[in-house]
């Protein structure tokens, strides 16, 4: 028996007692019916009431606590075509399109006095500020439609995007990681209460790591919380590829629970394996469960990497930079030792009133094919300064094929505006709720003219769900014309500059990295 082993043994023996004298009982715990313990209670059912419906008398609040609603990731593969989804804006009489550059027009694209139509290089609609898309940015194909687009065999021809040129220009961006300085996080939220809107409370905190019989990190473990009278359980989380998830109790348990209990119980189910183990509310070590079994590990890692973008009027050197940039993301990401099983998705969205609201292209593991969606994306639109940021969430988390078992999920949100706060519906905390539930972290990168309030957003949805807040910095912060540099006016400190797909790469490295190996 190894020390680790004694030490696990000891440990979980200490918490048992304490958690019966917190009123858990060990029965609770440690029941095992083949070891003619009491029956455990079943594994909770996927759901929870979906934030898009009207709520029902005696309901809970969703967006306060309760069992988020979530199907789990299911897709065993993404050999397709990138399948187009899109939500229409309010249609509202557009301005006479903007002429071409004397002596320019793209190829196949309609003269300017006929109009543009959606999707072409320069769309017409007013801009939310006076950047403007770039001019080599490639246009639709001349006469395709939305159909063209859609869903098509595996075994379809793909479609022939041209590569983008590669970008001389930096774009500079910093990084910090508010789970690794959680101290420092709770502090700025302090100093940023006045900007707290939704403002679930993550101060609680646990460290959950599930291990293998082997003592290997288990990624992709499903984990959910009960506690004492319980009648159900709370699905949480998926461990991320280091076999580790964050768990914040106030957040999303019941209030009466939140307030009262002093002892909660985890579970973790992977595969046919089920564990559980008691936490201690306050307990400031990690709370460990360890599987019966080795767990299997996939030969190569899955990784479906998601890009959310604000695709409105300010966003256009974002936009550019991407496009020029993506092959070389992609390129670096499969060579990383792990060699993963790559997936790309694009989720754009403006607002309402635009052209349109969102535009989707589901995962495809064809890069041409993706990289042809993307350079048919083109900053316009806008108008206030909040966007349609939670119906793109709500979409990305719900209505894409996420891949299911043993899959890393990833999201780089893209944006320099916050959410609309006050519209009503789907509010992005609860769907935050799900996206933790499906084991996506998302990465948030603020752009030049990301306000207090989007910096508070921003990091909420990065700190909640695993990810890191990303932000661009220039050589005047307050002047982003000047070009890159180091500074910044977001409230962070302690961070380093790197150029932003530099910093991409590095991100999905470090997460791939904590993989265990076949």
């Amino acid at each position: 028996m190894t020390m680790r082993t004694i030490r696990w043994t000891l440990m979980t023996a200490v918490l048992g007692l304490a958690a019966c004298a917190a009123g858990l009982g060990a029965g609770d715990v440690h029941a095992d019916p083949e070891r003619g313990g009491a029956a455990r209670p079943a594994w909770p059912p996927y759901g929870g009431a979906d934030p898009n419906d009207p709520p029902t008398a005696g309901g809970h609040d969703t967006a306060s606590w309760g069992v988020p609603f979530f199907e789990a990731p299911s897709a065993e593969h993404c050999r397709a075509l990138p399948r187009l989804r899109e939500v229409p804006g309010v249609q509202t009489p557009q301005p006479a399109p903007l002429p071409w550059p004397r002596g320019w027009r793209p190829r196949g694209a309609a003269p300017a006095e006929g109009g543009l139509r959606d999707g072409a290089a320069v769309e017409g609609t007013p801009a939310k500020s006076a950047r403007s898309a770039p001019a080599t940015a490639s246009p639709a194909p001349a006469g395709a439609t939305h159909e063209e687009h859609r869903a098509a065999a595996p075994d379809a021809p793909q479609l022939q995007a041209q590569r983008m040129p590669r970008s001389q220009e930096r774009v500079s961006a910093g990084m910090v990681d508010d789970n690794a300085d959680f101290a420092e996080y709770l502090a700025y939220r302090q100093r940023a209460a006045a900007h707290a809107v939704r403002a679930r409370d993550v101060a609680e905190r646990y460290r959950v790591e599930v291990r293998d019989a082997a003592g290997r990190a288990v990624p992709d473990a499903e984990l959910a919380l009960t506690w004492p009278g319980a009648t159900h359980s709370v699905v949480w989380a998926r461990t991320d590829a280091g076999g580790t998830a964050w768990l914040h109790p106030r957040a999303i348990v019941p209030p009466a629970v939140a307030a009262h209990a002093r002892a909660l119980e985890v579970q973790v189910r992977h595969g046919q394996q089920l564990a559980r183990a008691p936490m201690l509310r306050g307990q400031k070590h990690a709370v460990q469960l360890s599987l019966r079994a080795p767990a299997e590990v996939p030969a190569h890692s899955r990784l479906d990497l998601v890009f959310l973008v604000d695709a409105t009027g300010s966003m256009g050197d974002e936009i550019h930079k991407l496009k020029t940039s993506l092959h070389d993301i992609a390129d670096q990401i499969a060579a990383l030792p792990s060699r993963p099983d790559l997936c790309f998705a694009l989720v754009a969205y403006r607002d309402h009133g635009d052209a349109f609201v969102l535009r989707t292209h589901d995962f495809t593991h064809r890069l041409d094919a993706f990289q042809g969606a993307l350079d048919r994306l083109h900053a316009a639109g806008g108008g206030d300064y909040p966007e349609a940021l939670n119906e793109a969430l709500y979409e990305t988390v719900h209505r894409l094929a996420w891949r299911g078992d043993g899959a890393q999920r990833m999201v780089v949100l893209v944006a320099d505006a916050p959410p609309h706060l006050h519209r009503g519906g789907v509010a992005y905390d609860a769907t935050l709720a799900a996206a933790l539930a499906k084991g996506i972290k998302l990465f948030a990168v603020g752009a030049s003219g990301l306000d207090a309030q989007g910096e508070y957003v921003f990091r909420q949805m990065a700190q909640y769900s695993g990810g890191r807040f990303v932000f661009l910095t220039y050589r005047d912060a307050r002047h982003p014309g000047r070009g890159p540099g180091t500074e910044t006016t977001h409230d962070v400190s302690n961070y380093s500059v790197d150029s932003l797909d530099q910093l991409i790469v590095r991100l999905v490295r470090e997460e791939l990295a904590r993989r265990p190996q076949a």
